[in-house]
């Protein structure tokens, strides 16, 4: 996707950490503790990978959104993450703790969030003690608020990993069926066969690029979503009424979708329980309060040198 949005600038492709998920979430712990090797051979390539791209392309430094091993001592290194803790049941205290020790291989680590409320992350981005260098830095988001006519009535964006991403695809595409609104339905997927209109309300399309997908978010009504926290974000920025549906045993999905749905933000429910029946609860939600992304360009005078 980054290559589609900027295809003029240079790319280059790192291991892949080949994380498997299961359809059952119940499932997903065990299948993350059997991917730990893969990760960690992951990790050791992609550092090795960037000792070599910090000589060819004379890099000054490195911000890493969430790349373990992307990092070096050679120059400045920031880790952009929202997980401080890292929600995994009974194994909380392990994952955090094991997340906190990588987090030291960097000179600062960057939280998309707020340090006070109003906070998106909460536990998850926020510690009681710490010894590492910590900055806050608002909300982030490549989107901002446009005031536009609402054309979409319902908006869908789904996203994440197999086989849980087409399985919901599936089931709103059944529960969504006898909707009268108009829907734009965005598959989440990198394929670029020719986009389905499915009647004269019911528009599928296979991605949008930023642009577009920023036009999208603008001009429809309520957004239906996994809870992943990019997402939240571009949602907060945009002022938008959500309905979240997180991944089946995603710890920090799961987190997150219930803090929303407490503060009255906005509903969330199972994906085996979502029923078009449910939508109607989002009138009891508020909603998302307009946020405006601002980043502190002071931020980056850590790469600016001695």
């Amino acid at each position: 996707m980054l290559q589609k949005e900027f295809p003029l600038l240079r790319s280059y492709k790192f291991p892949t950490y080949n994380i498997k998920y299961s359809k059952s979430g119940k499932n997903l712990k065990f299948k993350l503790l059997l991917s730990i090797p893969s990760v960690i051979s992951a990790v050791k390539k992609e550092h090795k990978l960037v000792a070599q791209l910090i000589n060819k392309e004379n890099i000054a430094g490195i911000i890493s959104d969430n790349r373990f091993g992307v990092y070096s001592s050679k120059i400045p290194s920031v880790y952009i993450t929202h997980q401080l803790n890292v929600l995994s049941g009974k194994t909380t205290g392990i994952t955090s703790k094991t997340h906190q020790k990588i987090i030291k291989n960097f000179n600062e680590c960057w939280v998309p969030d707020f340090k006070d409320e109003p906070s998106f992350s909460g536990n998850l981005g926020h510690l009681e003690t710490h010894d590492f260098n910590l900055k806050y830095i608002g909300v982030l988001s490549r989107f901002k608020y446009e005031k536009r006519e609402i054309l979409n009535n319902l908006l869908v964006l789904l996203s994440g990993p197999e086989p849980q991403r087409t399985l919901l695809e599936e089931k709103l595409l059944i529960e969504l069926k006898n909707y009268k609104g108009k829907v734009l339905f965005v598959r989440g997927v990198l394929d670029n066969s020719s986009n389905l209109r499915v009647s004269n309300n019911f528009k599928i399309v296979n991605y949008l690029l930023s642009k577009n997908l920023e036009k999208a978010i603008n001009q429809s009504e309520i957004v239906i979503a996994r809870s992943g926290y990019s997402t939240i974000m571009d949602l907060a920025i945009c002022g938008k009424k959500a309905f979240f549906i997180p991944t089946p045993g995603q710890f920090e999905q799961e987190y997150l979708a219930k803090k929303l749905n407490d503060k009255l933000i906005a509903p969330s429910i199972k994906q085996h329980e979502f029923t078009f029946e449910k939508l109607k609860e989002i009138d009891n939600y508020q909603g998302f309060i307009k946020n405006v992304s601002n980043i502190d360009l002071d931020l980056f005078k850590l790469f600016e040198g001695k």
